[in-house]
């Protein structure tokens, strides 16, 4: 095979080389012609080349594997509909703020408009998803090119980009001194930005004044490691911190500053919001849900998100962990140290507040989360996977109003543990997901909520994770429909047309896992649920605990279709 030390080098190799630069260590992919170069310059490389079955699961990996390592994710498809395969993996990673390379086969240069195999606009398609989409002219460009496109991953929030590489492009070899291959750490500039010194003094003189204050620590808290910063800002201030996305497991559950239940009534009350790394998108109801008395504060890493779709007191544009940190500091120099023990005696009351709030919320829902009931009721399943849960359990949750549920329950034990498709909404993410987050961090435990419908759509690539050997949790809350739709169309149609379109077979999916070599366990009484998920993670395998839930419980989320406000 030809290296640096002989006189020609090809497109593949040159691929390669370049993602061994940015730290790559594996490449997800389905294979196709007009790649497989790239396969044996990953070979050459020490590169992993890890195939599934469904070039959606390799895209939807890499972008799981950029949130759990921090590093870019990448995957290698082939032309046409390898790559349109793969747009849903690259869309779920645009709203979702990942670093990813996606990598498409494309036909040679000399057919070029002539009509060759798989043959399509590619970069056309993905430029409006993507931060960065290009097609790759010349050999010699094609370490350089790559390197061009994870340096865009990485332009105000991280995204994905695209490269589409046609096959002479890729075969054809050039002379080492005609290629560029950019070094390691060289071609790439800081991005982290404390933000602008005068706003950071501002919100520090806010919250060290605030009496009702409250913060969100959203995604960008974990993708910019920022959760230590995040933490010595709401313990040295003394602020109710709430979380969402990725940003779930910032605190650990039952810290004080930890709440979950109460954030509509902390969202009405305070006087003082810090919203962080998170859009005021459908999630936060546009903006509508925080008080339009309160002072609200935003921080982002991309400009444009900023004071979009509300108007803010002040914006900052920067990086969350070292903004917060740098408010710490800032706060440490105003009139706080005047409040005794650090402002708590002054928060207090507002803090006991919230935790009655909480409190309240919990008791509402405890019949359900202890219910008995068979079928079993969703709150209880998702009760059980909470308590289930350790410290190294990476949480994953696929599926519509079966996750809606989790969200009001599961609380990961520690950051960086809680993995969601993000505001696309995407169902299918969850095993891919478990691909990625095994194969990274193989010492953690994996554990992954699957609504039926949702696993249905990547599920075949169970035997991707039997096949690696990559043991996991998993299991399916199981009601036959599609029931966030189906919720909402017996609301608008009525009951007799609440079941067109949505409903599913009874399908036994702890059969499936076995038939693929996995553990399965069916369950049908609530008291079995625990015992079931301690039997799947003794067993060692990759496992599907099939769990049959009411078909007639839904989420308040569902009931509010609060996804469509």
């Amino acid at each position: 095979m030809p290296d640096d030390t002989q006189d020609v080098i090809s497109g593949g190799h040159l691929v390669a080389k370049a993602l061994k630069a940015e730290g790559v260590d594996r490449i997800y992919t389905l294979c196709g012609g007009h790649i497989i170069d790239i396969y044996d310059g990953c070979v050459d490389e020490g590169i992993e080349v890890v195939d599934v079955r469904h070039e959606q699961v390799a895209a939807h990996a890499a972008d799981g594997y950029a949130r759990i390592t921090g590093k870019p994710g990448c995957a290698v498809v082939t032309a046409g509909p390898g790559t349109t395969d793969a747009v849903t993996g690259v869309a779920n990673a645009f709203r979702a703020e990942s670093p990813m390379l996606l990598i498409g086969g494309q036909g040679a240069l000399t057919q070029h408009k002539m009509g060759s195999l798989q043959d399509l606009p590619h970069v056309d398609m993905m430029t409006p998803i993507t931060k960065f989409a290009a097609a790759v002219p010349d050999t010699a460009r094609a370490a350089d090119m790559v390197s061009m496109a994870f340096r865009e991953c990485y332009h105000g929030a991280p995204g994905p980009s695209f490269l589409e590489i046609p096959r002479d492009v890729l075969d054809a070899k050039v002379p080492v001194s005609k290629a560029r291959v950019p070094k390691q750490g060289a071609y790439r500039a800081s991005t982290r930005s404390a933000g602008d010194p005068e706003a950071i003094e501002k919100l520090a003189d806010l919250l060290v004044h605030a009496e009702k204050p409250a913060i969100l620590l959203g995604s960008q808290v974990w993708t910019t490691r920022g959760t230590e910063a995040a933490i010595e800002l709401v313990r040295t201030l003394n602020i109710p911190a709430y979380m969402n996305g990725a940003g779930r497991g910032t605190l650990p559950p039952g810290d004080p500053h930890h709440f979950q239940l109460s954030r509509r009534y902390a969202f009405s009350n305070a006087d003082v919001i810090v919203i962080v790394g998170t859009p005021f998108d459908f999630r936060m109801g546009y903006g509508k849900r925080l008080s339009p008395d309160a002072t609200v504060v935003q921080i982002d890493l991309d400009y444009r998100t900023v004071g979009k779709n509300r108007d803010i007191d002040l914006g900052i544009v920067g990086d969350a962990g070292l903004v917060l940190k740098s408010v710490t500091e800032a706060a440490s120099g105003h009139a706080f140290h005047g409040y005794s023990n650090g402002g708590a005696s002054k928060r207090k009351e507002w803090l006991d507040e919230l935790r009655a709030a909480e409190q309240t919320a919990l008791e509402k829902r405890l019949p359900s989360l202890k219910s008995d009931a068979s079928p079993i009721h969703p709150y209880r399943l998702v009760s059980e996977i909470n308590d289930f849960l350790t410290e190294d359990s990476i949480y994953i949750g696929d599926g519509g109003d079966i996750v809606t549920f989790s969200g009001q329950v599961v609380q990961p034990k520690s950051p960086g543990h809680w993995m969601d498709p993000g505001p696309l909404g995407t169902l299918g993410v969850g095993v891919p997901f478990v691909l990625a987050a095994k194969q990274a961090r193989p010492d953690k435990e994996v554990v992954a909520l699957f609504g039926d419908g949702a696993f249905s759509l990547t599920g075949w690539d169970f035997e991707t994770l039997v096949r690696y050997n990559l043991p996991f949790v998993g299991i399916v809350g199981n009601n036959s429909s599609m029931n966030q739709i189906r919720y909402g169309q017996a609301a608008k149609y009525g009951k007799e047309r609440e079941r067109v379109g949505n409903t599913l077979g009874d399908v036994h999916y702890d059969k499936f896992a076995q038939m693929l070599g996995g553990y399965g366990e069916e369950v049908r009484d609530p008291a079995d649920i625990g015992p079931a998920l301690r039997r799947a993670r003794e067993s060692g395998k990759p496992s599907l605990i099939n769990v049959w839930v009411d078909p007639d419980a839904y989420a308040p989320g569902t009931m509010n279709q609060t996804m469509y406000k």
